[in-house]
């Protein structure tokens, strides 16, 4: 011990270090570093360290996937839904375990149990790839040299069982939207309002009273404490022309004092699962099977067939744009030219009393 240490942490140190040799000396020659740094302040007055709180922090963390996955989820603030079904089913399958201990074996029997279930391949690689994140964020926090199980994962006939989304046509759609109009349904509204702005279900069923402005005839797609969204570039600006605009007066009737449909709001919560099936009974058996999910593609192929272009498409719909670097800089589109494309797809023509 230097003599000029001595006043603070007496003529020797003795301190159990760990069982193994092997770690014993690895926590020694740490530990030796920090008080050689503490005892080489000869300007000052020294600063005890406190050696058995360093040991416990030079001993590498140890987190169950449950517990890691929390940390990410909050860290990330994305829709938790889609991960914590993937999450649910793999722990139910393998275990609520130490992330360094999960194989390549657990995942691929997580594969092989999706498929036994009957999922899509592309739902199994969506499932897939919220896992990977979730480990992937455990292993660089913990600073584990470890390949991630679900990395590189092959899934058998992989894409061979998709199939290109119905569509609507106009004549379709202006069918739909006269008949939500005249069923004081709130549920049939939801189909205008989601044809005719692009908009994702939760989007718009979770809209609050505050983010519609009808004085300039526009929704604003922004989180809020019932529902949040899927990505950055989901927070966005649309107007309200045409159909969408007569749906949301129509659904105004109905509303509460907070938000535009209510009875899909419980306990602070958004159930958009709940409108999406009710919504679906109605569309699938009135339109070929098409449900609300393809009125969002329906949009975005009307769009291209205005030869929108697809920066602006990608803005108008949330989606993230890739097809070029340059569009994730500035702020977009001006909302004045984003209503000259909305009002360019009005071939789908409002009653006379909106015209």
């Amino acid at each position: 011990m230097p003599k000029h240490a001595v006043k603070d942490y007496g003529s020797f140190i003795r301190q159990a270090l760990s069982r193994c040799p092997i770690e014993a000396e690895a926590y020694a020659k740490r530990l030796s570093d920090v008080l050689e740094g503490s005892w080489s302040n000869h300007a000052g007055r020294i600063q005890p360290v406190d050696i058995p709180a360093l040991l416990i922090s030079f001993k590498p963390r140890s987190f169950v996937l449950s517990e890691i996955a929390d940390e990410y989820l909050t860290l990330r603030d994305i829709d938790e839904r889609p991960p914590r079904i993937a999450l649910a089913g793999f722990i139910a399958l393998a275990g609520d375990r130490d992330v360094s201990e999960y194989s390549r074996e657990d995942a691929k029997l997580y594969v092989r149990h999706l498929e036994m279930k009957g999922n899509k391949t592309a739902t199994i690689r969506r499932r897939i790839n919220s896992l990977s994140a979730i480990l992937s964020y455990a292993y660089a926090e913990l600073d584990l040299d470890k390949r991630n199980p679900f990395s590189g994962l092959i899934i058998k006939a992989e894409g061979e069982d998709s199939h290109k989304r119905g569509t609507f046509t106009t004549e379709q759609l202006k069918q739909g939207y006269d008949k939500a109009l005249a069923s004081g349904s709130q549920v049939k509204l939801l189909m205008p309002l989601l044809g005719e702005t692009g908009c994702r279900l939760a989007e718009i069923v979770g809209l609050r009273l505050d983010d519609i402005d009808l004085e300039n005839d526009l929704i604003h797609i922004i989180p809020n404490s019932a529902r949040r969204l899927k990505t950055r570039n989901s927070q966005r600006v649309l107007p309200l022309v045409g159909y969408a605009k007569l749906a949301v007066e129509e659904a105004l009737k109905h509303s509460d004092n907070q938000h535009l449909f209510p009875r899909y709001i419980r306990d602070g919560k958004c159930y958009a699962t709940h409108a999406s099936n009710a919504l679906n009974k109605w569309l699938k058996n009135d339109f070929g099977g098409r449900t609300a999910h393809c009125l969002r593609h329906t949009f975005r192929d009307r769009l291209r067939a205005v030869e929108c272009p697809m920066d602006m498409i990608d803005q108008i719909g949330g989606w993230k744009s890739v097809s070029s670097i340059g569009n994730s800089y500035g702020e977009g589109y001006q909302l004045e030219r984003l209503e000259e494309w909305f009002k360019r797809l009005q071939g789908v023509k409002c009653p006379a009393r909106e015209l």
